[in-house]
């Protein structure tokens, strides 16, 4: 299992952990594999609290960082992150942050008092993730940066392979993973449409080995529905030199999921989940609800591109966080298709443990199945 990027990486496994969750991404890096701590959400001041965290429990391991810096979003051009928080609101039609609202309303869920709403959040943009990444590069242990949509900007690359980082991006395309290769970016994650969050529609077996093509000497991680060790064993037999999973980590002890979630997602079938834009205008899968279904029903207000549409819901969704027993039906819950295999609540290590023997058992079921030498 010690592919090269293991050995590039100092990692006993190729298991690359997605997670918003701190105690998740020590967790696995201490169990072998790598834990990358999804930054978007968090200010440059919050992130430093959370990496300094993890640096103080992570044993001397190393870990990752992902951030968003999709390639095309309205004011992408503007660098200021408070001149593009205002054009950026000025563009949001008033009818969207009505519905949100009317939305959570037909849904029992209670408003928020006046003194805890908020205009919008900005996310998603080179302006909030720049300083992001300034941060993990100040933090010896983070050893790579993943860009969560697209190819990231030529300067950003340079700033953290300067660092003696490694840098990469997830792609759902064969045409996205040439942008990468073109950029010269040190991995590249290619994720299958069965995959949590922000993905594209091709299958994962098909996906994968398309883009070991295609990315050449660059190292392929797969995403997109791993959860096991027979994923795994498949993932490298097609040529990827790790997986990178994200959803199988929300129903751990460790993570910091709420009880409404948990339930949620370990009552959730394979076919429960959607591709929506409806938090984020871009697709990104998630348990399909009342929220889904309004948004994308065709009668309504249509998903706004990204950053427009997180800020637009910024106050729904600060509802959702705060009333979260009123708001199961309505609430974001981004989850791949293998929440179908999400049924009981295990620690961390056990669950790194768990993929590492079946890979094994796996490795040798395959290979009893050739002819004997003898």
């Amino acid at each position: 299992m010690q592919t090269e990027l293991c050995k590039r990486l100092g990692i006993e496994f190729p298991i690359f952990a997605f997670t918003h969750c701190r105690d998740v991404v020590a967790a696995v890096s201490n169990a072998g594999g790598i834990g990358v701590l999804g930054a978007v959400g968090f200010s440059a001041e919050q992130l430093k609290i959370e990496l300094d965290w993890i640096d103080e429990h992570i044993h001397d391991r190393p870990y990752g960082v992902d951030v968003i810096i999709p390639n095309r979003y309205q004011g992408q051009d503007e660098k200021d992150p408070d001149k593009l928080r205002a054009l950026i609101s000025a563009a949001i039609p008033q009818g969207h942050r009505n519905f949100a609202d009317e939305l959570l309303d037909a849904h029992g869920v209670p408003r928020l008092p006046e003194d805890r709403k908020v205009s919008g959040r900005l996310m998603m943009t080179e302006a909030t993730s720049a300083p992001l990444i300034e941060v993990a590069l100040e933090h010896e242990r983070v050893r790579l940066i993943a860009n969560a949509l697209g190819t990231p900007p030529p300067d950003i690359i340079k700033q953290i392979q300067d660092s003696g980082r490694m840098v990469g991006a997830l792609c759902g395309s064969p045409k996205h993973a040439r942008y990468h290769v073109e950029a010269g970016l040190d991995f590249i994650v290619a994720q299958g449409g069965e995959g949590g969050g922000h993905t594209g529609e091709i299958g994962s077996a098909v996906l994968w080995p398309e883009v070991v093509d295609i990315a050449g000497d660059i190292p392929v991680i797969a995403a997109g529905g791993v959860g096991s060790g027979r994923q795994m064993y498949a993932a490298l037999a097609l040529g990827a030199q790790g997986v990178w999973s994200g959803s199988i980590w929300l129903t751990v002890a460790e993570a910091a999921s709420t009880p409404v979630m948990r339930d949620m997602l370990l009552a959730a079938t394979s076919s429960d989940t959607v591709r929506s834009k409806s938090f984020t205008g871009k697709y990104a899968r998630m348990l399909r609800n009342a929220w889904t279904d309004a948004w994308d029903s065709g009668n309504n207000p249509s998903s706004l591109g990204p950053p427009l549409q997180m800020m637009a819901i910024t106050n729904a969704m600060v509802r959702i966080g705060r009333y979260p027993e009123q708001a199961r039906e309505v609430m974001f819950a981004p989850v791949g298709q293998i929440v179908g295999r999400m049924n009981e609540i295990m620690g961390t290590r056990e669950l790194v443990m768990e993929i590492v023997h079946e890979y094994l058992d796996t490795h040798e079921r395959m290979s009893a199945l050739l002819p004997s030498t003898q």
